[in-house]
């Protein structure tokens, strides 16, 4: 049976699967490089907003002024 062959998803280069030990990706540099784009939000997967992120508050929703 031959290898199983993918490509590295950051730089596309093809590799063996069994063979690669920083798999998926072809080695570490691109392993980090795939991480700091999630860190620095690059990638995000969509959905709803955290609770308290929704941006920033409307003057009307803003807390009164006590004075």
């Amino acid at each position: 049976m031959s290898p199983i062959r993918v490509k590295c998803p950051t730089c596309q280069r093809e590799l063996d699967w069994q063979a690669a030990p920083f798999r998926p990706f072809c080695s570490e540099r691109c392993r980090l490089l795939d991480l700091g784009a999630w860190l620095s939000e690059q990638h995000a997967i969509p959905g709803d907003a955290a609770p308290g992120q929704e941006g920033p508050a409307s003057p009307e929703h803003s807390p009164k002024d006590p004075t």
